[in-house]
């Protein structure tokens, strides 16, 4: 991949953006827009709006910004935390002994 910039060109043209990215950023970046099934521009596009959109709206509610993030996560990842995550919260982030309701 080299240490090509990223050039992005947003709706409608009137600004040209290059960023300069590590290889591994580069990597990341296109084995997320493969997995997408979109180009890596489009990929950078997505993710930019995203951030850029946050920012427009500074009075989002914080429950807002978790859902959107929340919508991020890969369902596996759900599926992986565990069932008593709730009411045992003691046991997996301060290794307390686990609580028997």
């Amino acid at each position: 991949m080299g240490n090509r910039g990223l050039t992005w060109y947003p709706e409608p043209y009137t600004m040209a953006l290059t960023i300069e990215l590590p290889e591994e950023q580069q990597a990341v970046l296109a084995a997320k827009a493969r997995e997408q099934g979109v180009s890596t521009e489009v990929s950078a596009r997505q993710v930019l709006s995203h951030d850029v959109e946050a920012c427009l709206d500074p009075r989002r509610r914080i429950w807002d910004v978790i859902a959107d993030r929340m919508k991020e996560v890969p369902p596996e990842d759900f599926a992986a935390l565990p069932k008593d995550g709730l009411s045992q919260i003691d046991r997996y982030v301060y290794g307390v002994p686990k609580r028997t309701l």
